[in-house]
């Protein structure tokens, strides 16, 4: 039997539609998500931490969902938006439709809104919280209310964690037999939310991976004696990560090779003495082209992010290495004089083409360079 809900944003507008997922109230900040395929990996990317994912493309469900595709075990989205959920899950390796699979995963959702007079009211007015309720919490006087209260508390957080509570190895789970098979590097990455997709390459290029936790001790992550620092993506605002920036800036003298990635990126960037900026709307979807600044070779790359480093920002000892096509905004740095460097995009490219793999290939080299200098 079909259920009604509706999504009301916080000026007031209100959309109609159709309750997919578990019956409730949910509030979040909406961001729209242009992505054409891969709606498993984002709905399951930590980075959308508290936000509710728009999907501009109008129909999405099609080939189900699986196990291998999840970038986290858990949804950490508040909610999803979509014009349309297909009831026909074709492909080879589906598991369980998305309708049912997000319900496993208690997730709010509405269909059957008009998903571009929405995108059009967040390009043009920018960020806005909103409130998806299914029929029996409908009340568009108590939603306003709460999205306000919501609004005012995520004002007042002054941290957010949702990645390992302190150290520990990461092995893929069907390679339970690499933990006896010796790795040629040891990366410390720095979990703000890392996506499986991250550590899965890193495996594949002979790392072996301790996941460390924020709050760990800089003493102590120095003491793992690692090959190499990764600062992971993750939700939020990055000037928020206090500690996290004081120790990056720590670290930075040290010969340690860092590799940040979207959250990561602007966490070295603040460590390095630049400026962060919130954008109006942010960049979300696979389908957004950046070029090196010094080969002019463009990209397609898979962005998922509402921060920015300030251009007019960036100190004497950074090197800005690529730029956004679509807004001219910066998306990769590196370190002078030091074997660092960071990217604003989503190397690992899940969902999204795999231009930027490359990255991780020179995340290597420049651990290799140190061990020979160290040797």
């Amino acid at each position: 039997m079909t259920k009604l809900a509706h999504l009301i944003l916080e000026n007031g507008t209100i959309f109609y539609g159709i309750s997919e997922g578990i019956e409730g109230e949910t509030i979040g900040e909406i961001v729209f998500n242009t992505a054409m395929t891969g709606y498993q990996e984002i709905i399951t990317d930590p980075s959308y931490y508290g936000q509710i994912i728009s999907f501009t493309n109008p129909h999405i469900g099609n080939i189900g969902t699986n196990e291998q595709d999840e970038e986290s075990k858990k949804i950490f989205a508040k909610g999803i938006i979509t014009k349309s959920i297909s009831s026909i899950s074709s492909n080879f390796r589906s598991i369980q439709d998305l309708s049912e699979y997000i319900k496993k995963k208690k997730i709010i959702a509405i269909s059957n809104i008009d998903t571009r007079k929405l995108t059009h009211i967040l390009r043009k007015n920018g960020s806005q919280y909103g409130c998806i309720q299914s029929e029996l919490y409908m009340n568009k006087k108590k939603a306003i209310i709460n999205i306000l209260r919501y609004k005012k508390e995520k004002k007042n957080k002054k941290n957010i964690s949702i990645g390992v509570k302190n150290l520990q190895e990461w092995i893929p789970e069907k390679s339970i037999n690499d933990m006896y098979q010796k790795k040629k590097f040891h990366v410390a990455v720095y979990d703000f939310g890392v996506k499986t997709s991250i550590l899965n390459i890193l495996h594949e290029k002979n790392c072996k991976i301790t996941l460390i936790s924020p709050t760990t001790s800089i003493e102590k992550v120095v003491s793992l004696k690692p090959s190499g620092i990764l600062l992971s993506n993750g939700p939020g605002d990055p000037r928020l990560y206090t500690k996290a920036i004081k120790d990056t800036k720590k670290l930075l003298n040290l010969p340690i090779p860092i590799f940040g990635i979207c959250l990561g990126h602007q966490i070295l960037a603040l460590s390095l003495g630049a400026k962060i900026t919130k954008m109006k709307f942010g960049h979300h979807g696979s389908n957004h082209p950046i070029q090196n600044i010094y080969t002019k070779k463009v990209f397609i790359t898979t962005q998922n992010h509402n921060f920015t480093v300030d251009k007019f920002s960036i100190p004497e000892n950074v090197t800005v290495t690529y730029v956004s096509l679509f807004d001219n905004t910066i998306q990769g740095i590196a370190v002078k004089n030091h074997p660092s460097f960071s990217f604003q995009g989503h190397p690992e490219s899940t969902p999204g083409t795999h231009d930027t793999h490359i990255l991780f290939d020179k995340f290597i080299k420049n651990m290799q360079n140190q061990e020979l200098k160290n040797a």
